[in-house]
């Protein structure tokens, strides 16, 4: 198993991708610590990922709260001494309306959660990192960081922010033994996405290049490689996993 003995950290790992990328890595070898807001789905995970022979650890927690991630990462610190792999996966966005229409309390909610809480995220992982001289971050952006849609400007620009804000941290530690880099899934099966389509998995496949929305599990297996020895000379990448969506 490739994450053998390697601890690893998922925001947002109740549902959706987060939960994908938690099993994954738990099937691996790694042991996860499940971060969310919501306990009940993440000790549902929990569950799942001893069910399938792994093990994972529930810390519930606030990702856009400043010091919440803080807490969390000492946690880590204090009870294994290193975090070897780190996925800034939680995420989401309020519903679509034009700019001038869009509250300015939920943009800054959008901001929070997707732009702030990888920026707190990243800080306290890498500060641990550092002292253990390696590991592996991912960033979850998505096709929206790369290109814009109507409706939804608030979580474009956050998205764009993320994969902006993934290069420059690559650079300041490239030379440190820590690699970082984010994925831009497209439209993806997700709970937050049903909620968009009304329940309609298949409403988007006429968009899609490839003819069918992804799923979390492959958005997961590109996390998966990313965070693997097999990626070691891959840093300040963003990956599509799009079915061909942003290739247009």
């Amino acid at each position: 198993m490739q994450f053998a003995d390697r601890i690893a950290l998922v925001t947002g790992a109740g549902s959706g991708i987060g939960r994908a990328v938690s099993l994954m890595l738990a099937a691996e070898g790694a042991t996860v610590v499940l971060v969310g807001r919501d306990r009940a789905r993440l000790e549902a995970v929990a569950a799942e990922c001893a069910g399938s022979g792994g093990e994972a650890v529930v810390s519930p927690a606030d990702v856009t709260r400043p010091g919440a991630i803080d807490a969390v990462v000492d946690g880590i610190g204090a009870r294994w001494g290193r975090l070897d792999l780190a996925v800034n996966n939680a995420g989401g966005h309020g519903d679509f309306k034009p700019l001038h229409e869009t509250p300015v309390d939920e943009c800054e909610w959008v901001f929070d959660l997707n732009l702030k809480a990888v920026f707190y995220g990243m800080r306290a992982e890498v500060s641990l990192m550092l002292r253990q001289g390696h590991g592996a971050i991912v960033n979850m952006a998505s096709i929206f960081g790369i290109k814009g849609v109507a409706g939804i400007a608030h979580y474009v620009a956050a998205k764009h922010a993320v994969v902006g804000m993934t290069r420059a941290a690559a650079l300041d530690y490239a030379r440190t033994g820590i690699r970082i880099n984010a994925v831009s899934p497209g439209a993806t099966a997700t709970p937050n996405l049903l909620r968009v389509t009304g329940g309609d998995a298949h409403a988007l496949d006429a968009m899609i290049p490839a003819g069918r929305i992804g799923q979390p599990e492959g958005v997961a297996r590109t996390v998966r490689w990313l965070l693997s020895d097999d990626a070691r000379y891959v840093t300040g990448a963003n990956v599509s996993v799009d079915g061909g969506m942003s290739a247009g």
